[in-house]
């Protein structure tokens, strides 16, 4: 029976477990029940080896195949975790924890790889073995860090490592992706300014800050259009433009800026920094201020291995016949600290029509289960292929 056929008829039972885990949803490293479910589901399904408390509540389940003589062994990784966002979709199964909510569908990436989990489980028709990886805090925690540092690849022998994410907009169970830099690396910063603060009627006597700092905003984007190279992709966003003080007569003695970068490359992400300080600094000094810079690398730019996306779009194209080339995406994902262990390749599954991620009427959409646990099992069995 094809693949995809088997996993329509377990749609029912998969779908049933994405729905409660979305009822549920648990933030960061916070994902006890969620991890908790995931263990006893692998044991379950028979795993040879389930283990608990790798980056705190990551759980990871080693599947081996009827034979293990090609010692090759693939990892294969969801995100479990969910966003403090308050869900409003009004669903029978919405969250039932306020002010949490699975707006980026984590669930469903834990439930396609649990769905593919069994059903290797269950046929073991590969030579290798897989290791089924669930990681907490991919949203702002780097949980993916975490594992790494706690041994995960040395540990399990993982010699190359793959991830998924559902995409709306895209056609629903379609797959794109891309190889080298995908996803960008995502730093944060967070800018004080100290001016000399009094009477909005007499501004000689003051070193305005929201001057400064709306001079500031402008400069900013000078790294973008006269900084960087312009075939190179650089997005710098101030988010946060708080002073100190409410008042309509008052000039504050503090502005704070914050705000994200996000680069492409190790070259752009460096020069971004760079520029950022000094046009801090100057812009503040020209009009007799100062700037006090806190610059926070967050997660690495994602790159796809060549070779292991050539296997990625092999195992999408078995299931749909095709795999799209994927755009640049600007956001963050922390899968690329996997990506910086082993090699391995990202790709995305179109959840259809649906709201945008991180918006609170956001859903995963059930109808892509199936492609996407095929996927995963048609990657295993490729990659750890028969004799």
């Amino acid at each position: 029976m094809p693949i995809k056929n088997r996993f329509a008829e377990l749609l029912p039972e998969i779908t049933a477990w994405r729905q409660d885990l979305h009822a549920h949803p648990e933030l960061m490293f916070d994902c006890h029940r969620t991890a908790g479910l995931v263990a006893a589901k692998l044991r379950d399904f028979g795993c040879d080896e389930v283990v608990e408390g790798i980056g705190r509540t990551g759980v990871v389940g080693v599947i081996k195949g009827r034979s293990t003589g090609s010692g090759r062994v693939v990892g294969l990784r969801a995100d479990m975790d969910a966003l403090p966002i308050h869900e409003a979709t009004g669903l029978d199964y919405a969250s039932k924890e306020a002010g949490k909510m699975h707006a980026c569908g984590h669930d469903g990436h834990t439930a396609m790889l649990l769905g593919a989990a069994k059903y290797l489980a269950e046929t073991r028709h590969f030579d290798g073995t897989v290791v089924v990886i669930f990681q907490p805090a991919e949203e702002g925690g780097g949980g993916g860090d975490v594992m790494c540092r706690e041994g995960l690849m040395t540990r399990f022998g993982i010699q190359e490592v793959y991830g998924m994410h559902n995409w709306p907009g895209v056609q629903e169970g379609s797959f794109a992706i891309r190889p080298g830099p995908f996803f960008a690396a995502t730093d944060q910063f967070e800018i004080l300014l100290e001016g000399r603060g009094g009477h909005a009627a007499k501004p000689h006597q003051c070193i305005d800050t929201t001057l400064i700092a709306a001079h500031l905003v402008v400069a900013l984007q000078s790294i973008v259009s006269r900084n960087a190279d312009p075939t190179q992709e650089v997005v710098i966003s101030v988010t946060s433009f708080v002073t100190e003080s409410q008042a309509f007569n008052v000039i504050p003695q503090h502005v704070t800026l914050r705000g994200t970068i996000r680069t492409l490359s190790d070259e752009m992400r460096a020069l971004a920094q760079t520029r950022l300080q000094a046009i801090a600094d100057h812009t503040a000094a020209m009009f007799g201020g100062v700037a006090q810079v806190d610059y926070r690398r967050g997660y690495p730019v994602m790159v796809n291995s060549e070779a292991e996306t050539e296997h990625a779009i092999s195992a999408a194209t078995a299931i749909t016949g095709t795999c799209a080339q994927a755009p640049l995406v600007m956001g963050g994902e922390d899968f690329a600290y996997m990506l910086n262990e082993r090699p391995g390749a990202y790709i995305l599954v179109g959840n259809g029509d649906t709201a945008d991620v991180h918006h609170p009427q956001y859903n995963f959409n059930d109808a892509i289960i199936p492609a996407g646990c095929s996927y995963w099992v048609a990657l295993a069995e490729q990659r750890l292929a028969l004799a």
